[in-house]
């Protein structure tokens, strides 16, 4: 595909993709000619061993102005961000029920950028060893200018709560919105800017896995997220050279830069299946009781990062969109239940059904494996008493959680130190007393 719009995009999920910004950029039949088209360089960015079976081999051939490799050694940064983990060994955990307020934006004069926005909250597992995960938020006020950032650790999924992400990467541009999403994978560098001035939002990380759609079995074929509703960025190239550009890695945890004479993002065309991509939230086919009783939110899965054990993720993507609720003789809340989950909870907009109060937009919860958790006194009594009509359920609303087999660890900033735990989240279930009538 050629273009000139350098926020066009491509359609489908895990497709093999070609888009050149300048035509004729591709080779034609060998990824590696002698020379290239334009003088270009061939550079291959694969995320996946070369050896791995075709369904889950995954590469692209990038032609660029100039190869990546030419920049100074790497340093570790000097000013890194402290709150950045990745290594879980000195965080806490603990089965209580946990839920903060809105995490805040930055102060009036702090100047933050993307990268130096990023805390994390919790997390488990190493990324030395690809395995694992971790849970960020992100706050910033300022574009990374002349500044890209790749991760050698794992694969990012993104969930915007306030304010766009215009985000450059070396395939093309995505302008990301709340209630959007996107992926940006393992070694693709990019760069984010911010039309609205400020931003905050949600990051899962996962270590030695890459998201994919779920299986839809008993579904059949449609339903949920539909693959051709993601879309990745076209080929749009930059030229600028003879200007300092910072090249951040985050490695084993830790921020490391090089600097280069070059702008990153001058991959002229590219083709291959390891491309970023994004996805509208609203454009999410539900799944629902038609009957009675209410389904596991099992069939609000967006995406998943299986482990090696047969329906068991290390991560899943899951959304409550609005919807229509229709179950005869049923309580339509979420039930109280104990899982084998960890659930860590965002919401981007309105209210969640499940709470009456306290969990707002930009705050978030933590319920962990076998800690009993479900709907507050509020949400229970109206619920049970309800008439029970087909109603609408979460209109202008968002909510979504990040889903793991994994016990996620508490960073000490996250659990003391961001001062937006809320210490009488207990309470929210306080009022649920004995109606028992024999």
């Amino acid at each position: 595909m050629t273009t000139t719009d350098p926020y066009s995009y491509l359609e489908g999920f895990g497709n093999h993709f070609t888009s050149e910004a300048k035509p004729g950029a591709l080779p034609k039949g060998q990824n590696t000619p002698q020379k290239c088209p334009y003088n270009l360089y061939a550079e291959q960015l694969s995320g996946s061993a070369f050896t791995m079976p075709r369904a889950q081999n995954l590469r692209s051939w990038l032609y660029r102005i100039r190869p990546s490799v030419v920049h100074t050694p790497f340093q570790a940064m000097q000013e890194s961000n402290a709150y950045l983990v990745s290594k879980f060994n000195e965080c806490e955990v603990t089965p209580t029920q946990l839920r903060w307020s809105p995490f805040d934006l930055p102060k009036d004069g702090e100047s933050v950028n993307f990268v130096q926005g990023i805390k994390t909250v919790a997390g488990a597992g190493d990324p030395a060893c690809r395995s694992g995960l971790a849970v960020h938020i992100y706050t910033a006020n300022q574009d990374m200018d002349h500044k890209a950032f790749y991760n050698s650790d794992g694969d990012f999924l993104i969930v915007p709560q306030h304010g766009r992400l215009d985000i450059c990467t070396e395939f093309g541009k995505m302008m990301v919105a709340p209630n959007e999403i996107c992926v940006i994978q393992r070694g693709v560098r990019f760069s984010v800017s911010l039309p609205d001035k400020s931003a905050r939002g949600y990051m899962l990380e996962i270590y030695g896995h890459h998201f994919e759609l779920p299986d839809l079995g008993p579904i059949g074929a449609n339903g949920l997220a539909n693959p051709r509703d993601f879309v990745s960025p076209v080929a749009a190239y930059e030229e600028e050279a003879d200007v300092d550009w910072d090249i951040i890695s985050k490695f084993n945890g830790k921020l490391f830069v090089a600097r280069q004479r070059h702008t990153p993002f001058d991959v002229v065309a590219w083709h291959g299946n390891y491309v970023p991509y994004k996805y509208d939230l609203a454009k999410f086919c539900v799944i629902n009781s038609v009957s009675f009783d209410h389904i596991d939110p099992s069939i609000f899965t967006v995406l998943t990062a299986k482990s090696d054990t047969p329906g068991l993720a290390i991560a899943d993507f899951v959304i409550f969109p609005p919807r229509w609720a229709v179950a005869d003789k049923t309580f339509r809340p979420p039930y109280f239940h104990r899982n084998c989950m960890s659930e860590f909870m965002g919401l981007i907009l309105g209210d969640y059904e499940g709470k009456s109060d306290g969990f707002l937009p930009g705050g978030a919860s933590l319920h962990s494996p076998m800690t009993p958790h479900g709907p507050d006194a509020a949400v229970f009594e109206a619920a049970s008493n309800a008439d029970l009509k087909p109603v609408r359920v979460g209109d202008r609303t968002q909510s979504f959680m990040f889903e793991t087999s994994l016990i996620l660890n508490i960073t000490p900033w996250a659990l003391k130190t961001c001062g937006k735990v809320q210490e009488d989240y207990y309470k929210a279930w306080a009022a649920l007393e004995s109606k028992f009538n024999s």
